[in-house]
């Protein structure tokens, strides 16, 4: 599956700070140190709706430590999956009477096309789950005694994974409700465990499915990105990452997996989560239908204002989006441009500085907006500024003024 284009990205004088993010799973802030090569994996979309300011805010985070990474120094290997097939999409193809297929590729482009417009750096690999059946299966496999049958479909044993609960670290009440939230099954009768998990739906009417070892069928959820990450970055990559609400079950039970396959632990450094995006007290979702699209405010707003809009909040917060919120970025916007189209300015190397420290730490990017907005503020003789901060702007926080 192709990617999108890659927007230029100007080189700045120095280098940037070491990265530090917060890793769920050791639940602190902690030095990413990748060796050489970053290597990247975030959970992409489920094609039947795309793309809300919820998925905006979850790319930006990760675009954020892109940058930052190659800003320091660090060729990036960055993959993303697509799930163009899963029950959501076809419930929503059947209910509008389109062809689940032609469904995920419209709502695939039209995700490639926000994610450009936003100025996302693209995937290295970018995979939709119906290209890798046949590694899904094969993974399965390799999973050994750790799967088992439920009337023909393929599960996890939980018990198989002994480090089940490491990623997320809650507790058992709380990993039997979410489960059942968020497209698990725990009441499933003949499985070991509630919380054991789908690996290999078996063919049913009407359902697309494919050949495999395991019989006509196709992948659970969590099993998808396992194969994906596994295949194009191998085992102990730098960060896995997604919205908070990946933690469990996807990133705590495709972690097993990974466990399990290889013998390797941990599956990934550090689980890297963004916060949730609301709209009218509840979180944004597609379930609920509460959902503000980027390609419609790309039609009256300039994309940079949305773009501002996102990053004036921190990544790991829960917040909620009001109209109010585009304009306050706006108004930041054109503050910015008037101020780098000055002949001269504050010292521009004391801005870099400013901006790489504040995402270094945490990708502080709310701090970075505040230091832009104080040396767009303030007057200066340094003729070199206004095309240095420019840079910065484009290069660190990917916003082209």
């Amino acid at each position: 599956m192709r990617s999108w284009p890659a927007p230029n990205i100007p080189r700045l004088p120095g280098s940037g700070r070491p990265l530090h993010l917060y890793d769920t799973a050791a639940r602190e802030i902690r030095a990413t140190d990748p060796s050489g090569e970053a290597r990247m994996y975030v959970c992409g979309i489920t094609p039947y709706d795309a793309t809300h300011l919820g998925h905006a805010n979850t790319y930006l985070a990760f675009d954020l430590v892109n940058r930052a990474w190659r800003d320091a120094g660090h060729p990036v290997h960055y993959t993303q999956n697509a799930t163009d097939v899963d029950d959501p999409l076809l419930e929503r193809a059947e209910a509008t009477g389109v062809d689940w297929r032609d469904l995920a590729e419209d709502q695939i482009e039209l995700f490639r096309t926000d994610m450009a417009a936003l100025r996302i750096l693209p995937p290295r690999e970018y995979v939709g789950v119906t290209e890798v059946i046949d590694q899904v299966a094969a993974l399965i496999e390799q999973l050994g005694e750790a799967a088992y049958r439920v009337d023909g479909d393929v599960y996890f044993a939980r018990s198989a994974a002994p480090k089940f609960g490491a990623v997320s670290g809650y507790s058992e009440e709380e990993m039997l409700e979410l489960f059942a939230e968020r497209g698990g099954d725990p009441g499933r009768p003949g499985k070991r465990d509630p919380l054991d998990w789908l690996l290999w739906r078996a063919e049913r009417p009407g359902e697309p499915s494919w050949p495999s070892p395991l019989g006509p069928g196709r992948p659970g959820w969590h099993i998808e990105c396992t194969a994906i990450a596994l295949a194009n970055l191998g085992p102990g990559f730098d960060v896995t990452g997604g919205g908070s609400d990946l933690v469990f079950p996807h990133h705590e039970m495709g972690a097993c997996e990974g466990h399990v396959a290889t013998g390797e632990w941990p599956f990934a450094k550090a689980y890297v989560h963004a916060g949730m995006v609301g709209l009218d007290g509840e979180k944004m979702s597609k379930s609920r239908g509460n959902l503000v699209f980027v390609s419609r405010l790309r039609e009256s707003h300039d994309v940079m204002a949305v773009r501002l809009a996102l990053l004036a909040h921190h990544y790991r917060a829960d917040w909620e989006w009001t109209p109010a919120e585009l304009t306050r970025a706006e108004e930041r916007l054109a503050r910015w441009r008037a101020a780098v189209a000055r002949p001269a300015g504050p010292d521009g190397l004391a801005l870099l500085d400013g901006v790489r420290e504040r995402l270094a730490a945490d990708l502080d990017a709310p701090g970075a907006l505040a230091a832009v907005d104080e040396w767009a503020a303030a007057e200066g003789t340094d003729a070199q500024a206004p095309a240095l901060v420019k840079d910065t702007v484009d290069a660190l926080l990917g916003v082209a003024l």
